[in-house]
C-alpha cells in the first residue's frame, strides 16, 4: 500500500489520542504528585517511597518485553494491538484507584500495600501502553501523517496534563474537606472512571494499516537479535530513559520547591494579581463560581496558597506546552527534521530548567517566567519522541526485512517507566540525604537539596538525552529514502501475493 494513501481522518486521530489522555491521568499524577503523596499524605518516608518506585522496575524488566512479544503475536479480527487497549481498560482504572487509596494500617503495612498496588498498576500500564504505543506505528507509514497523529495525540495528552496538574490538588481539597487521604481517593476515582471510557473509545475508533511482511517468520530470538543491532533504537532508549527520569525528578522536586521553598506570602500576592484570591464580599460571576467550585481560589488565611499556586504554575506551563505542540512541532520537524529539532529544543529546555536554582524564594513571577520558556522549548519534542519510535520500527523492517513494532515499543515503554521510577527515587533520596522532613519547617540544608532536585540535577539528566540524540542516525533525508524503499517493497510483496492468488485460482 502506498504511504500517500495511508491517510488518517481527524476523527480517528482524536479517538486514538483519547487513549493517551487516560494514560496521562496516571502518568502526570506519578510525575508530579506520586512522591509527595507517599510522603505527605500516605505517610511513609521518602527513602521508602523512592525504593518502591525503583523496585517496581525489576518487574517491568520482565513484563515490558513480554508484553511486546505477546502483542506482536496477537492475531484477531481487530488487529494485533487494538484489543489490548480494550482488555486492559477496566483493570487499569481499578489499580489506578487502589494505588491512591490509603489503608488505615501501620507504616510497615502501608509500605507493603504501596509496593503491591504500585507494582500492579505499572504492570497493567505495560499491558495497556505498550500495544497502545505500537498502534501509533501501524496506523500509517506516511511520515507527515505520523507526525500529525503524534501532534493531535499530544495536544489531547497535554490537555489531560493540564487538568491533572491544575485541578488535582484543589479537587483533593474540595472533595476531602480537610481529609487529604479521602480527597485523593475520591479525586483519583473520578479520573479512573474517565480513563476506562476513553480507552473503549480508542479501541472503537482506530484501525491498523501496516502489517508485518507476509514472508516473516515468528522468532523471538530473531526479534531480540534485530533489536540488539538496531542503533537508532538504543539511542532512543537512552533518550527516553533520561527524559522521563528528568521529568519525574523535576516534577517531584517542584512539588517540594513550591511547598517548602517559595514564600506563601509571595505566592498569595502573585495570585492576587490574577484575581485568584477568594473575596467573601465580592459579587459572584460565573467564572468566579467555577474557580471556587474547583478550589482554585486562595483563601484569605492563605492555608491553600501552595495548592492553588502550584496548580496555577502547572496550568500555565501546560497551556504554553499545548500552544507549542500545535504551532511548532510539525512545522519544525518538516523544516529541519525530527532529530535536529529534538536536539536544539531539548538543549534549551535543559538550560531553562537549570536556571530554577537561582530563583529567590520571593520571586514567584520569575519562577513562572522560566516555566513558560521551558515549556515552549520542550513542547516540540513531545510528539517527536513517539513519531521517531515509529521510524525506529521502520528502520528494523528496512534493514532486516522483519517487523516487530510491539517489541520495539516495549523497550521504550520500559525506559519510560524506568525513568519514572529512577527520577522519583533519585528525588526522594536527594531530599532525604539533605534532611527533608514531611509536613515540617525545613532546615537550610533540606531547602538546598530541594532546590537541587528542581534545577541543576534535572538539567544535567536532560543533557544526557541531548548527547544520545547526536548518535541517532535517522536524519530527515535518511527517513525519506527509507520510507520510499519500504513503500516499494510493500507494493512488490502485495503484487506478488495477488499474482500467487490468481495463479492458484487458475489452477
Amino acid at each position: 500500500m502506498k504511504q500517500d494513501h495511508q491517510k488518517v481522518s481527524l476523527k480517528e486521530k482524536v479517538g486514538y489520542s483519547l487513549g493517551d489522555c487516560s494514560v496521562n491521568f496516571v502518568f502526570q499524577i506519578m510525575l508530579v504528585f506520586q512522591l509527595g503523596f507517599y510522603t505527605d499524605v500516605f505517610g511513609i518516608k521518602a527513602t521508602a517511597a523512592g525504593t518502591i518506585l525503583l523496585m517496581a522496575r525489576i518487574i517491568d524488566a520482565f513484563v515490558d518485553p513480554l508484553v511486546g512479544i505477546m502483542s506482536d503475536r496477537t492475531n484477531t479480527k481487530w488487529g494485533k494491538y487494538r484489543p489490548w487497549v480494550l482488555w486492559t481498560a477496566l483493570p487499569f482504572g481499578l489499580f489506578f484507584f487502589l494505588a491512591f487509596t490509603t489503608p488505615d494500617v501501620s507504616e510497615q503495612y502501608k509500605i507493603i500495600y504501596a509496593g503491591i498496588t504500585y507494582t500492579l498498576l505499572m504492570a497493567i500500564y505495560s499491558l495497556n501502553n505498550t500495544p497502545y504505543s505500537a498502534l501509533h506505528g501501524v496506523m500509517s507509514s506516511n511520515i507527515d501523517e505520523r507526525t500529525s497523529i503524534g501532534s493531535v495525540r499530544f495536544v489531547l495528552a497535554m490537555v489531560a496534563s493540564l487538568i491533572v496538574q491544575g485541578f488535582t490538588l484543589p479537587l483533593v481539597d474540595k472533595l476531602g474537606q480537610g481529609d487529604d487521604q479521602k480527597g485523593w481517593s475520591m479525586a483519583i476515582g473520578v479520573l479512573a472512571l474517565v480513563s476506562i471510557v476513553f480507552f473503549i473509545i480508542t479501541f472503537l475508533s482506530t484501525k491498523e494499516r501496516i502489517t508485518p511482511p507476509a514472508t516473516q517468520k515468528t522468532s523471538i530470538k530473531q526479534d531480540i537479535k534485530d533489536l540488539r543491532h538496531n542503533g537508532p533504537w538504543f539511542s532512543m532508549f537512552i533518550v527516553t530513559l533520561f527524559i522521563f527520569t528528568t521529568l519525574s525528578l523535576w516534577g517531584g522536586g517542584m512539588y517540594y520547591f513550591f511547598s517548602y521553598y517559595m514564600e506563601p506570602e509571595a505566592i498569595f500576592s502573585f495570585l492576587k494579581q490574577f484575581n485568584l484570591v477568594k473575596q467573601l464580599d465580592q459579587e459572584s460571576s460565573m467564572m468566579y463560581n467555577i474557580m471556587d467550585a474547583f478550589g482554585l481560589l486562595v483563601l484569605p488565611d492563605k492555608s491553600n496558597a501552595f495548592s492553588v499556586g502550584f496548580s496555577f504554575f502547572n496550568m500555565v506551563g501546560q497551556f504554553f506546552t499545548i500552544v507549542g505542540v500545535l504551532t511548532m512541532s510539525s512545522f519544525l520537524a518538516k523544516q529541519f527534521g525530527k532529530r535536529n529539532t529534538f536536539i536544539v529544543c531539548l538543549f534549551m529546555t535543559a538550560i531553562f530548567t537549570g536556571l530554577f536554582f537561582f530563583v529567590p524564594s520571593d520571586r514567584v513571577d520569575l519562577a513562572f517566567s522560566l516555566n513558560i520558556l521551558k515549556s515552549i522549548f520542550y513542547a516540540p519534542t513531545i510528539p517527536l519522541l513517539w513519531a521517531m519510535m515509529g521510524d525506529v520500527a521502520d528502520y528494523s523492517e528496512w534493514k532486516y526485512k522483519r517487523r516487530a513494532t510491539g517489541f520495539v515499543f516495549s523497550g521504550i515503554v520500559f525506559a519510560l517507566k524506568a525513568g519514572l521510577g529512577f527520577g522519583g527515587a533519585l528525588c526522594g533520596w536527594i531530599v532525604s540525604i539533605y534532611g527533608y522532613e514531611p509536613n515540617a519547617i525545613q532546615s537550610p540544608d533540606a531547602i538546598f537539596g530541594i532546590r537541587l532536585t528542581a534545577s541543576i540535577v534535572p538539567s544535567a539528566t536532560f543533557m544526557v538525552s541531548v548527547i544520545s540524540l547526536i548518535f541517532y542516525v535517522i536524519t530527515k533525508e535518511f527517513n525519506i529514502k527509507m520510507q520510499k524503499d519500504l513503500s516499494e517493497r510493500r507494493e512488490q510483496l502485495q503484487m506478488a501475493n495477488v499474482t500467487e492468488v490468481e495463479n492458484s485460482i487458475t489452477i
